[in-house]
């Protein structure tokens, strides 16, 4: 039997918790198979020698870390993988956390952008090079509408990341992009920035394409580097902390 609440006195934290990263190492481990049904509460209380209280709290625990979903209307547990959104929303809670700044994050995705420029060339489908395509009509007919471009920018930016088949370049792209939004939808607002963002879509897209990874990384470097030189012409305090999705920069 494990002594999960001597190894909580010993930590100094609380029995749940511990418990908790337990099962998520078994998850971790394979000991516990994703798809596979949890054991009851009374079951996993009997082999950490706890209450079931503290069981439905460990429970709960990772629920919240998505490693574990109650199927509706029933109350078996199903071991599961954080989905790509659960995962995203426990890195932007960490970035505000961290007091990250825009220059920060704008550090970041100029390493991170090219990155995926280049792996994009080589790998991106025709499904990808279609949904990017379809994404530049859409930011061509939507030059007047700043709120929308950002959107569309946002957008195109993360069909590149999805388009190298790499969900750890995607997840980190798509996790600072958002981030990033209030500094994109100002810039585009201030500047009317909304044709020379569409030029450098419709460049790298052509370099992807072409299956010209070099042009494509050129492209994207130039295109990010637009971006802070608008920041600066726009007069937005790029030391500022993020606050949220929507934070407006002083």
């Amino acid at each position: 039997m494990d002594q999960i609440s001597s190894r909580a006195r010993d930590r100094g934290a609380p029995a749940f918790r511990v418990i908790a990263q337990e099962l998520e190492q078994q998850v971790l481990s394979g000991d516990l198979v994703v798809g596979s049904v949890l054991p009851g509460e009374l079951s996993l209380a009997k082999r950490f020698n706890v209450s079931r209280s503290t069981i439905r709290e460990a429970i709960r625990l990772l629920e919240q870390l998505g490693l574990i979903r109650r199927e509706e209307g029933r109350n078996k547990l199903t071991v599961t993988s954080p989905s790509h959104k659960e995962i995203g929303e426990r890195m932007r809670t960490a970035f505000l956390l961290q007091e990250t700044t825009f220059e920060q994050l704008w550090e970041v995705m100029s390493a991170i952008e090219p990155v995926c420029a280049t792996v994009a060339a080589a790998k991106a489908t025709e499904h990808d090079l279609e949904m990017i395509a379809d994404n530049l009509a859409r930011t061509e007919a939507a030059l007047g509408d700043p709120e929308r471009l950002v959107e569309l920018d946002i957008e195109f930016h993360n069909l590149v990341a999805a388009a190298t088949g790499n969900s750890a370049l995607r997840l980190s792209r798509d996790t600072v992009g958002e981030l990033f939004y209030p500094a994109f939808n100002l810039v585009i607002t201030r500047l009317n920035a909304g044709a020379r963002l569409l030029l450098a879509h419709r460049k790298i897209f052509e370099a992807l394409r072409a299956r010209n990874a070099a042009e494509a990384r050129s492209w994207m470097e130039r295109h990010i580097g637009d971006f802070q030189r608008g920041c600066d012409l726009a007069n937005l305090d790029f030391n500022a902390p993020i606050s949220g999705p929507m934070a407006e920069i002083q």
